[in-house]
């Protein structure tokens, strides 16, 4: 999401779904609400008398003037163990009036909610009404006659400052004010109204437990279970997974409208039961699955029956509008998920949140997903698209906002579980090769900000990427809000002069897709204005606007989004919104990107540098970290500079230098590692496990890979290790290295982990960054910026020997188009074998064909560690080595060793890529 909708307003180019302003004061606008508040609130009146009858009514029309004025402050009602609901009714409304609370008037000038209703709502909640409550608070809504009509609604402690929201397009608007107690100030803003009003509603949820089980029976994979008149449902699917629901009144439903299961697994029928006195057991193929019977809950063990996986520590509990499950949790239990969790990955002791959320700053969940895994050996997905709160502390309580349970169980270590989630709500979509290439966004026909351009202008920055040498894989040149385009043909044909694919925001709908995608888009941006009832149009958009760009071109479909839920892996790139910048933007950005990779989340960025300001120390910091990302984007037309004010467009050449530099080095440097990302790509689409990964993922048995120094730095596969700075200092400390040997890769000094490096010197120039021991890394050429001119008769490979034999296997296709998916792929295997001071790299035959193949291509091998050879052999036959890199490059066969950072440097002759070949180092 792009939140600029003050340069919009002022040029009245707005349009109804453009939840800019609002969205972002309910999640961001802090400072702002709190000024708001103590703007419009008036001392309280007493309670209203008519609570006995439990209908408030807002409406004051017919009380004279005067009254109104003199009783301005908002009618309310207390919530209490005697009154455990309210009810109230909104003025009717002819039109929309304002767009956000911060446009409402004062209560006095606004005596009759003739703009905005309020209603103040006291909580005084009976003794231990949270210590267990499924929905963690009191529910609020607001609802209305006309679907097509759009309240919002906004909750404020009596501090002013906001405790909820609900301002999407959903019918009703609904939140929790979490762990309510004391007054709250309820504002609801008629946002798109056509002679409608509301009825609001708030209560206290009343809890109920699961009784004694009354029935037990099934076969072939499903049992039918009773307590009382909860029914529940257990089916045994493939993979070990496991289905429980469990509905209250006896009937199971769908999330209505949900897309988000793509494979259902097939039910493993061969199951049996018996009764183990205090419970029934049902053993399948790998576990088993206890019903205990006084009261009925529910455990799963491994197949021996007694190591527990997951169990209950107290039966099923349900509301008039949610259910919790409540586990016991290990001593050393770790949990993780949740989808994209701004500024976390590891959930311990933690609250965790899903929901529409479009808080997109540090404790965040805009793009999370009701799926968490456990290091004990399991993960759950509720399917659902109802707001959940799953709390990791002592007490495991997990629950969502509906009066249901449909959980799918998948046992596995975390890596397997990722694949098992994924290939239910669907495996990472394969990128086309420029998306993992930088991509630029603006706004060029008509952003006030910039003042009067046109679409064409975006070929003038298309120029600076090429006259600056730096890579552009694609680029946004419209925004949908108000900013539309022209001449879209000839602005495709001449972004594809510099190498750069057509991109458009797709903000009033998908219906002009088709004919722009024959005119050469391929890149589509949804906003929030996607996130409809229950997300489920917020997933049916992503993959309607994938399918659009596939169904009228040959490429592969690439699509932006800010806000979704589970399944958008399979469609989309996500991005954690719209931020404004400072040091402590880039920190809670590492733990939240590869975070997400947790839940099968494979591309999850950041707009380079924020949105909104622009500082060039901070951008170039932000930027080298972030070319470790699959996908990255700038953002321009928006941010302001931190020093002057003044407007600063942000692309990576404009600061000067040194940063101009800096930032081509580091874009150059994503651009040859486009190889190595692109096979991770391609395993994420068979695994489910992204790139960006979270140390503890690839070492699960190392209990400081969940430290507070490991938090701030990630894995790019499983070979680099990026430590970014994220503060204003040329010295970083904290980093941690887990087991086995990393090379620095910029001076090459080795490092035996585990261990922890302090005082690391890190000028702005350099990103640390580490290699694994073991580690062959596919390149590109040296001075690449783009992979349609790209040398192709040339790949390199980095490799850091370790005894014994490591291997890699590059994959590669065409990279734009589909037929990957009909085998039109090659793959190539590399194999290292080091004794001591002697190895032995050998490269096999590429094999497999796509349109584009090399018949033929030399290779450039950087071999790290040790002293200088003696000799280097191709196939038997010595290399002549030379005392420069340059005269290598030169001479174009040979090799060179460079004593200053311990690399050997070896390049061959072309060879035939049917053929394989080694090379022998002594």
């Amino acid at each position: 999401m792009n939140a600029h909708t003050d340069a919009y307003t002022a040029t009245g180019c707005r349009r109804k779904r453009a939840h800019r302003a609002r969205l972002l004061l309910g999640t961001n606008g802090e400072r702002l609400l709190r000024t708001l508040w103590y703007r419009f609130h008036p001392p309280r009146r007493p309670a209203v008398a008519a609570l006995s009858a439990l209908v408030l009514a807002l409406t004051a029309l017919s009380v004279p003037a005067a009254a109104r004025a003199e009783a301005a402050a908002p009618p309310g009602g207390v919530l209490d163990s005697g009154t455990k609901s309210l009810t109230w009714q909104s003025p009717v409304y002819e039109k929309g009036t304002v767009d956000a609370p911060d446009k409402c008037p004062p209560p006095a000038q606004d005596p009759a909610g003739a703009v905005c209703a309020r209603f103040d709502l006291t909580v005084r909640p009976p003794a231990h009404q949270w210590d267990d409550n499924p929905e963690g608070g009191v529910p609020v809504s607001v609802q209305w006659a006309t679907p097509t009509d759009d309240f919002d609604l906004y909750v404020y402690d009596d501090a002013g400052k906001q405790v909820a929201s609900s301002a999407g397009t959903a019918d009703p608007e609904a939140t929790v004010i979490p762990k309510a107690s004391g007054t709250y100030h309820v504002v609801v803003v008629p946002y798109d109204v056509h002679h409608d009003s509301f009825t609001g509603t708030a209560y206290l949820p009343e809890p109920t437990d699961a009784g004694n089980l009354t029935a037990f029976a099934g076969k072939d994979g499903t049992y039918d279970i009773a307590a009382g008149a909860l029914k529940a449902r257990v089916d045994f699917l493939a993979d070990d997974t496991l289905r429980l629901r469990a509905a209250p009144d006896g009937t199971f439903t769908d999330p209505p409208g949900s897309h988000m299961i793509q494979t259902q697994p097939k039910p493993q029928k061969d199951t049996k039961s018996f009764d183990a006195g205090g419970y029934y057991g049902i053993r399948s193929k790998d576990t088993v699955l206890r019903v205990y019977k006084k009261p009925l809950r529910f455990a799963l063990y491994k197949g021996d029956n007694k190591t527990v996986i997951w169990s209950e520590a107290d039966p099923l509990r349900w509301t008039s509008g949610g259910m919790r499950q409540s586990l016991s949790r290990g001593a050393d239990e770790q949990f993780f998920g949740g989808g994209e969790q701004n500024g976390s990955f590891s959930h311990r002791d933690q609250v965790m949140n899903v929901g529409n959320n479009t808080n997109w700053n540090e404790g965040g969940w805009n793009n999370s997903q009701p799926f968490y895994i456990s290091s004990a050996g399991y993960g759950v997905f509720r399917d659902t698209f109802t707001p959940g709160v799953y709390d990791f502390g002592p007490h495991v309580r997990t629950g969502q906002q509906e009066r249901r349970l449909d959980a799918y169980y998948f046992t596995g270590d975390v890596k397997s579980v990722i694949g098992k989630y994924t290939s239910l709500v669907g495996k990472p979509f394969m990128p086309p090769v420029y998306g993992l290439e930088p991509g630029d966004s603006d706004c060029y026909l008509h952003n006030a900000n910039r003042g009067e351009r046109h679409t064409l202008d975006a070929l003038k920055v298309a120029d600076g990427y090429t006259q600056n040498q730096l890579p552009l894989g694609w680029m946004l040149v419209n925004d949908g809000y108000g900013c539309g385009y022209e001449n879209l043909a000839e602005t495709g044909k001449g972004l594809r002069a510099h190498n750069a694919q057509l991109g458009l925001w797709t903000q009033d709908g998908l219906d002009k897709l088709a004919d722009q995608v024959k005119a050469g888009q391929r890149v589509a941006k949804l906003d929030v204005a996607w996130v409809g009832n229950g997300y489920g149009f917020a997933l049916n958009a992503c993959d309607q606007a994938k399918a659009g760009i596939e169904d009228n071109s040959d490429a592969r479909g690439f699509v932006w989004l800010p806000v979704s839920w589970a399944g958008a892996q399979r469609c989309g790139v996500l991005w954690s919104g719209d931020q404004k910048l400072s040091w402590d933007y880039l920190r809670w950005q590492i733990p939240t990107y590869a975070g997400a990779t947790l839940s099968g989340i494979a591309y999850n960025t950041g707009d380079v540098g924020s949105i909104f300001g622009h500082d060039p120390k901070m951008y170039t910091r932000d930027l080298q970290w972030k070319a470790f990302l699959p996908a990255i984007m700038t953002m321009d037309g928006w941010a302001k500079d931190l020093t002057t004010g003044k407007a600063a467009d942000q692309q990576p050449w404009l600061d000067g230098e040194p940063y101009a530099s800096i930032n081509r080095k580091y874009l150059q440097l994503k651009e040859r590692l486009i190889p190595y990302m692109y096979g991770l790509s391609k395993d994420a689409t068979k695994t489910g496990v992204g790139a960006v990964r979270p140390l503890s993922l690839e070492y699960p048995d190392d209990p400081n890979t969940l430290g507070a120094d490991a938090k701030y730095e990630f894995l790019a596969g499983p070979d680099f290790l990026v430590a970014p700075v994220y503060s204003d200092t040329s010295v970083r400390d904290g980093i941690y290295l887990p087991k086995g040997t990393w090379t620095d890769y910029w001076t090459g000094k080795t490092y035996q982990g585990p261990t922890t490096i302090d005082h690391y010197a890190a000028p702005l120039d350099t990103l640390p960054l580490f290699v694994k021991g073991g580690s062959i890394v596919p390149m590109w050429p040296q001075g690449t910026t783009s992979w349609e001119t790209r040398n192709k008769g040339e790949l390199d490979y980095d490799i850091y020997p370790r005894l014994g034999t490591s291997s890699y296997t590059l994959y590669e296709d065409d990279g734009v188009t589909r037929q990957f998916a009909q085998g039109a792929s090659a793959t190539q295997r590399v194999q290292v074998t080091s004794a001591g001071r002697a190895s032995v790299v050998n490269v096999g035959a590429s094999v497999g064909s796509y349109q584009g193949k090399p018949a033929s291509r030399a290779y450039r091998l950087t071999v790290h560690g040790g002293t200088a050879p003696t000799i280097v052999a191709l196939g038997g036959q010595r290399l002549r080595r030379y005392g420069s890199a340059a005269e290598l490059g030169a001479a174009g066969t040979g090799w060179f060793f460079d004593p200053a950072t311990g690399v050997t440097q070896i390049r061959t002759p072309s060879q035939s890529t049917g053929r394989g070949f080694s090379v022998e180092i002594a």
